[in-house]
């Protein structure tokens, strides 16, 4: 049994060997700060080496060994501390080295726009972020698509909406020039032209600033509780003369008694656009149905259905994306075609989610059906 007095030197050497090393280990290691990582390791390590080997010695020679037992310690710890060394060298500072590099490797290739693969080292954290890596550049290459998909549609709405603006522009320069040299043979028919494409030509712009509201964030709505019946009443009067045109009937199921909470303006122009799509593709002397289904306690579903084709399966979720188009026969090219540039249905989606509903589009028994869910009350409060 060790003596007090012999067991507190024991504990303050050691303390004061320990803490020597440790002092002269930290300072090594700020001064290799931008050493790597498996050389700061080596240093902690050797660090810890050299404190139990320098406290080691001191007891050792406060207990008075022979020189030769002395000698034969040092020679043992020192042989022991160097092949610990040359093996933590060897397999822990190779390790780290080779996973930080893949790690380096990865990160780069992820900057090039690659997708990259998890690794599998002996350390598990280096793992972990390999993963995340992984994860990561497979997001990133998501979104990269993504970006490119909606750039590549950005382009192709530009053009069209170019094209749009330029053939009504066209028609009414020659029908101009036509009445400026006396050329026209019906003058008063080249006026009611004009007209027409300028009302055109209107909606379009009015269609661009109203999508523009919508994109940027920066369309108010001011909801209230409002009867359906009105809204899909003054809607219909605006597009009665192009169904009365075509031989259409807009007939109506189950509108009355519904109250919504939305912005009667703004609804109502998102009502219209649906209408004007139906009766755009509608077959003449055919119906257009529009119809309300109670969802839910806060929510109902207002559709419009008409006979036409509709659109593939796989298009159903683009209708509302700004600039869409079903077909070439909607690229303008004739007077007759419906105009707009696309744009209606991304107004329909746009206005629809400003006021918390959604916006869809299905084949049914009844026809072809694009819908609207709506709220009937204001959110609940928080």
């Amino acid at each position: 049994m060790l003596a007090a007095d012999a067991l507190l030197t024991i504990v303050l050497t050691s303390v004061a060997c320990t803490g020597a090393v440790t002092a002269a280990t930290m300072l090594t290691l700020w001064l290799a700060r931008r050493r790597s990582l498996a050389a700061r390791s080596a240093i902690v390590l050797a660090g810890a080496l050299a404190a139990v080997i320098a406290s080691t010695l001191a007891i050792a020679a406060e207990m008075y060994l022979s020189g030769h037992d002395l000698v034969v310690l040092c020679w043992v710890i020192g042989t022991s501390a160097a092949l610990s060394m040359i093996a933590t060298w060897v397999v822990t500072g190779r390790t780290v080295t080779a996973s930080v590099t893949e790690l380096i490797g990865a990160t780069r290739r992820v900057g090039d726009g690659d997708v990259v693969d998890a690794n599998r080292s002996w350390w598990p954290e280096f793992d972990a972020v390999s993963a995340e890596l992984a994860t990561t550049s497979q997001r990133l290459a998501e979104a990269r698509a993504q970006v490119n998909e909606l750039d590549a549609a950005r382009r192709q709405f530009f053009a069209w909406i170019s094209h749009d603006l330029r053939t009504p522009l066209a028609g009414m320069r020659a029908m101009a020039e036509a009445l400026d040299e006396g050329t026209a043979p019906d003058p008063a028919a080249y006026i009611r032209t004009i007209r027409t494409k300028v009302d055109t030509l209107g909606t379009m712009v009015a269609d661009l600033f109203e999508l523009s509201k919508l994109e940027t964030g920066t369309l108010r709505i001011a909801p209230e509780v409002v009867v359906l019946l009105d809204l899909v009443s003054d809607a219909v009067a605006d597009v009665a003369t192009q169904a009365a045109a075509r031989g259409i009937r807009i007939e109506r199921d189950g509108i009355d008694e519904h109250l919504i909470w939305v912005d009667p303006r703004e609804l109502t122009r998102a009502i219209g656009n649906l209408l004007s799509n139906s009766l755009a593709h509608a077959p003449d002397d055919t119906v257009v149905l529009i119809r309300a289904d109670v969802l839910s306690e806060r929510e109902l579903i207002l559709s419009v259905i008409d006979q036409g084709p509709g659109v593939t399966s796989e298009n159903l979720g683009r209708m509302f994306d700004v600039g869409w188009r079903a077909d070439a026969a909607r690229s303008g090219d004739d007077d007759s075609a419906p105009t707009g540039a696309g744009l209606g249905l991304a107004i329909v989606r746009g206005i629809v989610e400003a006021h918390g509903g959604a916006v869809g589009a299905r084949h049914t028994d009844a026809g072809f059906q694009l819908e609207l869910i709506l709220p009937t009350g204001p959110p609940p409060a928080n």
